[in-house]
């Protein structure tokens, strides 16, 4: 009973302690140990797992480096460094910068690749296409502590920040960083030509009327770059530059001048924004205004001003048309009066319409006797 007995299997290596005090390096085989008080523990670690993570890592690299030199693949890091590790040719793990790693020599490769980072980072293509298809898996850890990566769709710039500044622009496509000592972001923006609306401006014209007026401006980004580091945020900036430039072009036309040429607000808009955007990477190709609002006692002003404009035109087309006929009238009487058979003429077609509303016609005296006391009749 006073006697500890252990042993380590082929596939295993051991760490033997003494009262808690790391005596050394226990090799396959079968011991015996005279242990009356229980001073004697030993660890025994598993080598088809080659990482070894223990508290004693650094003492024991310290204190019994040749052992550990003959026992374990020793990875160690600068300040500037990671280490992909493989095991069997297959990605494990990802080392940071100033850092050391222990895996156990045995029948499990080991292998390791050292990469000098510098200041992008980038990760290289194979590597993050491991560690990202596999991020749901035994890598997810590594990819959310060492890995920085994001696609960059299809008609989008990607602006690549480091430490908060912006330092690239990226194509479409994937894109990977290492982000050991470093703060990496990605922001998409969106090439194609986008549309941004300014809804509910109201704004005083000169007469002092008081309108809502909706409008829309295409816009598209031709430097993303040159856009970002002009300004903040540059949409907010387009949305403000047009509200100012449709308060300028309403406030200096009255109603009426708006109303008849709704397209001269357009162009002033439009040659108010066009340049100072041009100067900053983003071409804005039209604006259009979509609705004026009147306030509602306005509207019914407006509708009744056009109905008596409307009612006024239509008196003065009728008392044409009125002095038409009536010239017509005229002009024939002068035709009929200078010629005898023009009047006839005028008679037949009078008594054409007579008899069309008439069923039956008792003529006495003949013919020439009924258009005599027409004729009669009518004078």
């Amino acid at each position: 009973m006073f006697i500890f007995k252990y042993i380590v299997r082929k596939h295993e290596r051991g760490l033997l302690f003494k009262r808690g005090d790391f005596k050394r390096f226990v090799a396959p085989g079968g011991y015996h140990v005279w242990n009356p008080l229980g001073r004697w523990t030993v660890e025994v670690f598993d080598i088809a797992k080659p990482c070894f993570e223990h508290r004693l890592s650094d003492f024991l690299v310290m204190q019994y480096r040749e052992d550990v030199d003959r026992l374990f693949h020793v990875i160690e890091t600068g300040a500037d460094q990671v280490a992909v590790i493989y095991e069997r040719e297959r990605l494990v793990d990802v080392i940071g910068p100033a850092s050391r790693a222990l895996y156990w020599k045995g029948f499990v490769d080991i292998r390791a690749k050292l990469i000098d980072i510098d200041e992008l980072s980038v990760v290289d293509h194979d590597i993050a296409k491991v560690i990202t298809s596999e991020a749901g898996g035994r890598l997810k850890d590594v990819a959310v502590r060492a890995l920085y990566s994001r696609e960059v769709p299809e008609g989008h710039i990607g602006l690549l920040s480091v430490d908060g500044k912006i330092v690239d622009q990226l194509t479409p496509g994937p894109h990977a960083f290492w982000k050991f000592n470093r703060a990496i972001s990605i922001g998409l923006i969106d090439m194609r030509v986008r549309t941004l609306e300014v809804s509910g401006q109201e704004i005083l014209t000169r007469d002092k009327v008081s309108l809502r007026i909706n409008l829309a401006a295409n816009y598209r980004f031709v430097d993303a770059l040159k856009a970002a580091m002009a300004v903040n945020d540059p949409l907010d900036f387009l949305y403000k530059e047009i509200q100012f430039g449709l308060r300028a072009a309403v406030g200096t036309r009255t109603l009426d001048g708006l109303l008849e040429d709704k397209g001269a607000m357009d162009r002033d808009v439009f040659d108010h924004v066009v340049t100072r955007f041009a100067e900053i990477g983003i071409d804005v190709n039209s604006i259009g205004i979509k609705d004026i609002i009147l306030p509602g006692d306005m509207k019914d002003i407006l509708a009744k001003v056009v109905e008596a404009e409307k009612a006024a035109q239509a008196n003065v087309i009728r008392r044409r048309e009125e002095t038409n006929a009536t010239r017509s009238l005229l002009n024939t009487a002068k035709v009929m009066e200078d010629n005898s058979v023009a009047l006839r003429l005028k008679e037949l077609e009078t008594l054409e319409k007579i008899t069309e509303k008439i069923g039956n016609i008792s003529v006495y005296g003949g013919l020439d006797s009924v258009m005599s006391d027409l004729v009669r009749i009518k004078r």
